[in-house]
Protein backbone atom coordinates (compact mmCIF):
# COMPACT_ATOMS: atom_id res chain seq x y z
CA UNK A 1 0.00 0.00 0.00
CA UNK A 2 1.67 3.14 -0.93
CA UNK A 3 1.79 6.46 0.61
CA UNK A 4 -0.76 8.60 -0.90
CA UNK A 5 -3.20 5.60 -0.98
CA UNK A 6 -3.20 5.68 2.92
CA UNK A 7 -2.52 9.10 3.07
CA UNK A 8 -5.95 9.87 5.80
CA UNK A 9 -4.00 7.24 7.99
CA UNK A 10 -0.43 8.18 7.98
CA UNK A 11 -1.08 10.66 10.55
CA UNK A 12 -2.26 8.15 12.96
CA UNK A 13 0.67 5.52 12.37
CA UNK A 14 2.93 8.54 12.71
CA UNK A 15 1.70 9.24 16.11
CA UNK A 16 1.93 5.14 17.24
CA UNK A 17 5.57 5.45 15.84
CA UNK A 18 6.92 8.61 17.59
CA UNK A 19 5.46 7.00 20.63
CA UNK A 20 8.14 3.98 20.39
CA UNK A 21 9.66 3.80 17.47
CA UNK A 22 11.95 0.83 18.44
CA UNK A 23 9.57 -1.32 18.67
CA UNK A 24 6.24 -1.00 16.93
CA UNK A 25 3.11 -3.09 16.90
CA UNK A 26 3.07 -5.56 13.75
CA UNK A 27 -0.18 -3.66 12.69
CA UNK A 28 2.18 -0.33 12.52
CA UNK A 29 5.13 -2.21 11.33
CA UNK A 30 2.82 -3.51 8.54
CA UNK A 31 2.42 -0.52 7.13
CA UNK A 32 5.74 0.97 7.89
CA UNK A 33 7.03 -1.27 4.93
CA UNK A 34 4.51 -0.91 2.48
CA UNK A 35 4.50 3.01 3.18
CA UNK A 36 7.96 5.11 2.26
CA UNK A 37 6.91 8.58 4.14
CA UNK A 38 6.33 6.23 7.13
CA UNK A 39 9.15 4.29 6.74
CA UNK A 40 11.40 7.70 6.78
CA UNK A 41 9.16 8.98 9.93
CA UNK A 42 10.24 6.20 11.85
CA UNK A 43 14.16 6.11 10.96
CA UNK A 44 14.35 9.94 11.56
CA UNK A 45 12.66 9.22 15.03
CA UNK A 46 14.97 6.29 15.87
CA UNK A 47 18.09 8.28 14.64
CA UNK A 48 16.60 11.14 17.28
CA UNK A 49 15.99 8.56 20.32
CA UNK A 50 19.58 7.48 19.76
CA UNK A 51 20.95 11.29 19.15
CA UNK A 52 18.80 11.97 22.85
CA UNK A 53 20.74 9.07 24.60
CA UNK A 54 23.99 9.94 23.58
CA UNK A 55 23.52 13.70 24.76
CA UNK A 56 22.33 12.75 28.18
CA UNK A 57 24.56 9.91 28.89
CA UNK A 58 26.92 11.81 31.90
CA UNK A 59 30.02 9.56 32.50
CA UNK A 60 31.10 10.36 36.25
CA UNK A 61 35.14 9.48 36.40
CA UNK A 62 36.09 7.28 38.77
CA UNK A 63 37.24 8.05 41.86
CA UNK A 64 41.46 6.43 42.23
CA UNK A 65 42.75 6.51 45.26
CA UNK A 66 46.54 6.67 45.55
CA UNK A 67 48.98 4.00 47.20
CA UNK A 68 50.69 6.42 50.03
CA UNK A 69 53.35 4.70 52.47
CA UNK A 70 52.00 4.16 56.11
CA UNK A 71 52.16 6.65 58.17
CA UNK A 72 54.71 6.50 61.22
CA UNK A 73 53.42 7.38 64.62
CA UNK A 74 57.14 8.77 65.38
CA UNK A 75 56.72 11.47 62.30
CA UNK A 76 53.04 12.87 63.34
CA UNK A 77 52.73 15.59 66.15
CA UNK A 78 50.04 15.37 67.96
CA UNK A 79 48.83 19.38 69.46
CA UNK A 80 47.52 20.32 72.69
CA UNK A 81 43.74 19.40 73.14
CA UNK A 82 43.56 18.28 69.29
CA UNK A 83 41.33 15.96 68.45
CA UNK A 84 43.38 13.27 66.72
CA UNK A 85 41.93 11.62 63.29
CA UNK A 86 40.98 8.30 62.53
CA UNK A 87 41.90 8.37 58.88
CA UNK A 88 44.90 9.77 57.04
CA UNK A 89 44.96 13.43 55.86
CA UNK A 90 44.57 12.02 52.00
CA UNK A 91 41.77 10.44 52.89
CA UNK A 92 39.86 13.07 54.12
CA UNK A 93 41.06 15.08 51.03
CA UNK A 94 40.16 12.00 48.65
CA UNK A 95 36.68 12.11 50.68
CA UNK A 96 36.54 16.12 49.33
CA UNK A 97 36.98 15.64 45.97
CA UNK A 98 34.34 12.84 46.24
CA UNK A 99 31.49 14.82 47.42
CA UNK A 100 32.14 17.30 44.83
CA UNK A 101 31.84 14.91 42.05
CA UNK A 102 28.63 14.30 43.93
CA UNK A 103 27.26 17.38 44.12
CA UNK A 104 28.39 18.49 40.82
CA UNK A 105 26.27 15.57 38.91
CA UNK A 106 23.55 17.05 40.97
CA UNK A 107 24.14 20.01 40.17
CA UNK A 108 24.25 19.01 36.45
CA UNK A 109 20.85 16.82 37.11
CA UNK A 110 18.83 19.74 38.82
CA UNK A 111 20.30 22.87 37.07
CA UNK A 112 20.74 24.82 34.37
CA UNK A 113 21.97 21.94 32.35
CA UNK A 114 19.00 20.17 32.27
CA UNK A 115 17.40 22.97 30.67
CA UNK A 116 20.02 23.26 28.48
CA UNK A 117 19.44 19.45 27.39
CA UNK A 118 16.10 20.27 26.99
CA UNK A 119 16.83 23.07 24.29
CA UNK A 120 18.71 20.54 22.65
CA UNK A 121 16.30 17.70 22.20
CA UNK A 122 13.69 20.60 21.13
CA UNK A 123 16.28 21.61 18.59
CA UNK A 124 16.76 18.37 17.52
CA UNK A 125 12.77 17.51 16.82
CA UNK A 126 12.62 20.66 15.09
CA UNK A 127 15.34 19.22 12.59
CA UNK A 128 14.39 15.89 12.16
CA UNK A 129 10.37 17.18 11.17
CA UNK A 130 11.69 19.71 8.37
CA UNK A 131 8.22 18.98 6.44
CA UNK A 132 6.39 20.65 9.12
CA UNK A 133 8.07 24.14 8.42
CA UNK A 134 6.34 24.95 5.01
CA UNK A 135 4.86 28.04 4.36
CA UNK A 136 1.27 27.54 3.60
CA UNK A 137 -2.41 29.11 4.04
CA UNK A 138 -4.14 26.00 4.40
CA UNK A 139 -5.54 25.45 8.01
CA UNK A 140 -5.55 21.81 9.77
CA UNK A 141 -8.70 20.26 9.96
CA UNK A 142 -10.94 20.71 13.27
CA UNK A 143 -10.50 17.16 13.51
CA UNK A 144 -6.77 17.09 13.19
CA UNK A 145 -6.44 19.48 15.88
CA UNK A 146 -8.83 18.20 18.28
CA UNK A 147 -7.16 14.65 18.07
CA UNK A 148 -3.95 16.27 19.32
CA UNK A 149 -4.91 18.95 21.55
CA UNK A 150 -7.27 16.71 23.13
CA UNK A 151 -9.04 16.67 27.02
CA UNK A 152 -5.85 14.69 28.29
CA UNK A 153 -3.68 17.36 27.64
CA UNK A 154 -6.16 21.14 27.78
CA UNK A 155 -7.48 23.49 25.46
CA UNK A 156 -5.99 25.68 23.46
CA UNK A 157 -7.85 28.87 21.78
CA UNK A 158 -7.14 28.20 17.61
CA UNK A 159 -7.13 32.46 17.51
CA UNK A 160 -3.70 32.39 18.12
CA UNK A 161 -2.91 32.06 14.61
CA UNK A 162 -3.07 30.26 11.50
CA UNK A 163 -2.13 26.69 12.44
CA UNK A 164 -0.89 24.73 9.50
CA UNK A 165 0.47 21.93 10.85
CA UNK A 166 -0.64 19.43 14.04
CA UNK A 167 1.08 16.31 15.19
CA UNK A 168 1.33 14.35 18.25
CA UNK A 169 5.26 14.13 19.26
CA UNK A 170 7.69 13.17 22.02
CA UNK A 171 9.80 15.24 24.27
CA UNK A 172 11.51 13.91 27.31
CA UNK A 173 9.65 11.16 26.84
CA UNK A 174 6.42 12.48 26.94
CA UNK A 175 3.38 12.30 24.02
CA UNK A 176 2.56 16.35 23.23
CA UNK A 177 1.33 18.49 20.88
CA UNK A 178 3.26 20.12 18.03
CA UNK A 179 1.70 22.85 16.07
CA UNK A 180 3.29 24.94 13.59
CA UNK A 181 1.65 28.71 13.27
CA UNK A 182 2.36 31.11 10.33
CA UNK A 183 4.48 34.01 11.50
CA UNK A 184 5.87 37.04 9.80
CA UNK A 185 9.16 35.99 8.66
CA UNK A 186 7.97 32.17 8.70
CA UNK A 187 6.36 29.20 10.60
CA UNK A 188 6.72 29.01 14.48
CA UNK A 189 6.85 26.44 16.14
CA UNK A 190 4.45 25.41 19.32
CA UNK A 191 5.60 22.48 21.79
CA UNK A 192 2.82 22.21 24.46
CA UNK A 193 4.43 20.68 27.40
CA UNK A 194 1.52 20.13 29.91
CA UNK A 195 3.91 18.30 32.04
CA UNK A 196 7.46 19.59 31.69
CA UNK A 197 7.78 22.32 34.43
CA UNK A 198 11.05 24.89 34.42
CA UNK A 199 12.37 27.29 36.74
CA UNK A 200 12.39 30.35 34.45
CA UNK A 201 12.44 31.26 30.89
CA UNK A 202 15.06 29.77 29.04
CA UNK A 203 16.02 30.75 25.38
CA UNK A 204 16.43 28.63 22.64
CA UNK A 205 19.22 29.20 20.57
CA UNK A 206 20.14 27.15 16.83
CA UNK A 207 21.19 27.95 13.30
CA UNK A 208 19.08 30.48 11.64
CA UNK A 209 16.30 30.52 14.44
CA UNK A 210 15.64 31.24 18.45
CA UNK A 211 12.85 30.96 20.70
CA UNK A 212 11.80 30.27 24.26
CA UNK A 213 10.70 27.74 26.82
CA UNK A 214 7.91 29.32 28.89
CA UNK A 215 6.90 28.37 32.43
CA UNK A 216 3.22 27.82 31.91
CA UNK A 217 1.12 26.66 34.77
CA UNK A 218 2.20 23.16 36.04
CA UNK A 219 4.05 23.22 32.31
CA UNK A 220 5.82 24.98 29.51
CA UNK A 221 5.43 25.84 26.02
CA UNK A 222 8.44 26.30 23.67
CA UNK A 223 7.94 29.12 20.61
CA UNK A 224 10.61 28.81 17.79
CA UNK A 225 10.73 31.07 14.83
CA UNK A 226 13.19 32.34 12.24
CA UNK A 227 15.96 34.61 13.69
CA UNK A 228 14.46 37.49 12.79
CA UNK A 229 10.94 36.60 14.36
CA UNK A 230 9.82 38.96 16.82
CA UNK A 231 8.22 36.26 19.17
CA UNK A 232 7.89 38.71 21.54
CA UNK A 233 4.81 39.76 19.95
CA UNK A 234 3.14 36.44 20.45
CA UNK A 235 4.33 34.74 23.51
CA UNK A 236 1.52 36.13 25.73
CA UNK A 237 -1.03 35.58 23.52
CA UNK A 238 -0.10 32.07 23.26
CA UNK A 239 0.16 31.70 27.00
CA UNK A 240 -3.07 33.02 27.30
CA UNK A 241 -4.73 31.01 25.00
CA UNK A 242 -3.67 27.48 26.46
CA UNK A 243 -4.96 26.12 29.60
CA UNK A 244 -3.93 22.71 30.89
CA UNK A 245 -6.68 19.81 31.86
CA UNK A 246 -6.27 19.22 35.75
Amino acid sequence: MSASGNKMNCDEYKEAIAADPSAPSDEVAAHVANCESCSAYQAEMQALDDRIARALAIEVPELKIPDLPPIEDDNVTNLPFARKSKLPTWIAIAASFALAAIIGVQFIDTGPVGEYSLADEILAHIDHEPGALRVTDVAVSDQRFASVVNPSVGTMDRNVGLITYAQSCVIHGKTIPHLIIQGKEGPITLLLMPDEMVDGASIIDGEGVNGVILPVGNGSIAIIGEREENLAEIEQKIINSVEWSI
